[in-house]
């Protein structure tokens, strides 16, 4: 009961249990021996990796081993001196085999405080052996689930006795060294070696709090499954990260440690290839590969995506290029495939922003999208193969620093997304809503028409801006985004930003633009900017005079009634928004940068206002009913 002292001393030690008024336990207490000596040894796993140069180090140690069924008859083959768990307790293995070890002469040989009066006389009285060294490894759970066995197959495999032993064994780290996985037989064996048969207390703790992550995460498999399996699932979620590869650091300099960690002991979506990403590449890499791998389903076509801080700079589809936009891109006398295409276009929507972005390929990167990639200022890429020769151009770049990541096809995106922010926890379903035509029925203007062409690009620019942060709002030509606009708190402002974008992208089109003639070796990416600042024209002196050594001779400038009068040229163009318009001013800025088409989720209280000014303009929109906010 609480409150009432059940402790006995023993001279200088003392073993004690103490219910406190707050229901918690004092220690049991007991000497802490920094070197433990490895007599007797408890080995029972599943996996049987690294069991024979084990079972020889053993033997070699001459320890006494503890085992069960198979572990027992391979170690004697590589030489121990084996005790068959049933022969120690006197009980055999029952009830096909679940209880095995789930006895007192085991876990008390576990448990026993060392130094302990009390307990040493209670392990002589019931003829307890004290273990040293345990070496277990589970049921494999998670396989059972992921090749989809049915509930009483699932539940064989959840393991008990092997978490009781592990569980036992880290709590008295002070006395017992706890293996729980094949990867740690080989600095246990070199710990003891270079001890002398011993081991340090450091080494235990260190093995104790890996057991403890270990059945923390097993369990967290078998919670997780086992809330699918029911009507009422439990209010507590649990989540294993398991850190997979350390990185350099967070999304910035002094946010450290920082890791990137498998989910639930699941795999991750990509192998690295060549080259260290770092945290906001990964983040980048993970949300572009949705991106296209969506994209391409949606489309039949080969689709990219250019990112940036975790928001498209571009987003296209494999749609031939013109003359006019090979000479624009630069990519004149280049070979093009339908990958390399997509690319072209997906980079060349914002090149500027483009730059040092980290690329998705829906489909496998031959050399022609190598090459293309080999001029660009990028840091990484994420696709789902790489002809051999793409490769090796690919992990060339960048002295060898560029990032190639290998996206699995046949990955499956976990049903639920789990978050941390300010000390909160968040939950909720992936957003797995499919952007498509089918999207597209509801069309609420005057005009109905959609053609082909304006169906694709509205479902690119819905996908494209489903991985956009919100608010979010892009435009839409001849499959490929030319301007989005991301993260803004007023819509209209993401439909300027993203506006302006276009008719960046529309001029450098105009005969001027393409005239403008360099002095040798200005760079590729330098080109790209001085371009950009051509047309935005809004050069101070000091500006002026270091962008005029750009070239031969200072251009003469592009007007403001040129660049309107070019831009009044533009037609055709899709703008798709991740929410609702709440005014019809979207709508009005929309239709000076060519606007025909409109793809938005509706649901406005303005919403007749809206339509009443795309019929006034000849839109045609569509309500998707599909809200897509992304943070």
């Amino acid at each position: 009961p609480p409150g009432i002292d059940f402790c006995a001393p023993h001279g200088s030690l003392q073993s004690c249990l103490l219910f406190a008024m707050v229901g918690t336990l004092v220690a049991v207490g007991g000497e802490v021996v920094d070197k433990v000596q490895v007599k007797t040894a408890l080995v029972s796993v599943y996996d049987k990796t690294g069991l024979k140069e084990l079972g020889e180090f053993l033997a070699a140690q001459k320890v006494h081993v503890l085992s069960t069924g198979g572990t027992a008859a391979k170690l004697r083959e590589y030489g121990c001196t084996v005790q068959d768990v049933a022969d120690y307790t006197g009980s055999p293995e029952i009830l096909d085999g679940r209880v095995k070890t789930l006895h007192p002469k085991v876990h008390g040989g576990l448990l026993a405080a060392r130094g302990v009066e009390k307990h040493e006389k209670e392990m002589v009285e019931h003829g307890i052996m004290p273990i040293d060294l345990v070496i277990v490894n589970l049921y494999p759970f998670r396989e059972a689930v992921a090749k989809g066995g049915d509930f009483a197959h699932c539940i064989e495999n959840i393991d008990i006795g092997g978490p009781c032993m592990i569980r036992a064994s880290a709590k008295n780290n002070a006395s017992v060294t706890i293996c729980s996985s094949p990867s740690q037989y080989g600095k246990m064996m070199e710990q003891v070696r270079e001890n002398g048969g011993s081991t340090t207390w450091a080494f235990r703790k260190n093995m104790a709090a890996a057991a403890y992550a270990l059945t923390a995460a097993y369990d967290a498999s078998v919670s997780q499954w086992m809330a699918t399996q029911v009507t009422e699932p439990p209010p507590t979620k649990t989540v294993a990260f398991e850190i997979e590869r350390p990185l350099k650091y967070g999304c910035n300099p002094h946010q450290l440690p920082a890791g990137l960690c498998a989910v639930n002991g699941g795999k991750l979506p990509f192998e690295v290839l060549s080259g260290v990403p770092g945290y906001i590449n990964l983040l980048d890499a993970v949300n572009a590969w949705q991106l296209v791998y969506e994209l391409a389903k949606g489309t039949g076509k080969p689709a990219a995506a250019s990112f940036k801080h975790v928001s498209p700079a571009g987003a296209a589809i494999s749609v031939p290029l013109s003359e006019t936009e090979i000479e624009v891109y630069e990519v004149k006398g280049k070979p093009l495939s339908e990958v390399a295409t997509a690319y072209v276009r997906a980079r060349n929507a914002d090149p500027m922003c483009s730059f040092g972005d980290f690329v998705a390929i829906s489909h496998k990167v031959d050399v022609a999208t190598a090459n293309i990639l080999k001029i660009e200022v990028s840091d990484g890429i994420i696709a789902p193969g790489f002809e051999p020769e793409a490769l090796e151009i690919l992990k060339a770049k960048k002295g060898g620093k560029f990032i190639v990541l290998q996206a699995d096809n046949d990955f499956e995106f976990p049903e639920m997304e789990y978050r941390m922010v300010g000390g909160l926890g968040f939950m909720q379903k992936r957003n797995d809503k499919i952007c498509d035509a089918s999207l597209l029925a509801k069309v609420v203007t005057a005009k109905k028409e959609l053609s082909e062409q304006a169906k694709l690009d509205m479902v690119l620019g819905m996908i494209a801006i489903k991985y956009t942060q919100s608010n979010s709002v892009g435009y839409s030509k001849d499959g490929m985004m030319i301007g989005i606009g991301a993260g803004q708190q007023s819509r209209v402002d993401c439909v300027k930003l993203a506006g302006r974008k276009v008719a960046t992208w529309r001029l450098r089109f105009h005969p001027k633009v393409m005239a403008l003639k360099f002095r040798e070796g200005v760079k590729r990416q330098d080109r790209v900017n001085a371009r950009v600042r051509y047309i935005e024209g809004d050069m101070d002196e000091a500006e002026l005079q270091q962008w005029v050594k750009n070239f031969d001779s200072a251009p003469e400038p592009l007007t403001e009634k040129e660049k309107s009068e070019f831009l009044s040229t533009l037609d055709d163009v899709t703008i798709a928004s991740d929410a609702f318009f709440p005014f019809r001013d979207s709508i009005d800025h929309a239709k000076k940068l060519g606007v025909k088409f409109v793809a938005q989720p509706g649901g406005s209280v303005a919403d007749e206002e809206v339509i009443k000014a795309c019929d006034a303009y000849g839109m045609t929109m569509a309500f998707s009913d599909l809200r897509l906010f992304h943070h």
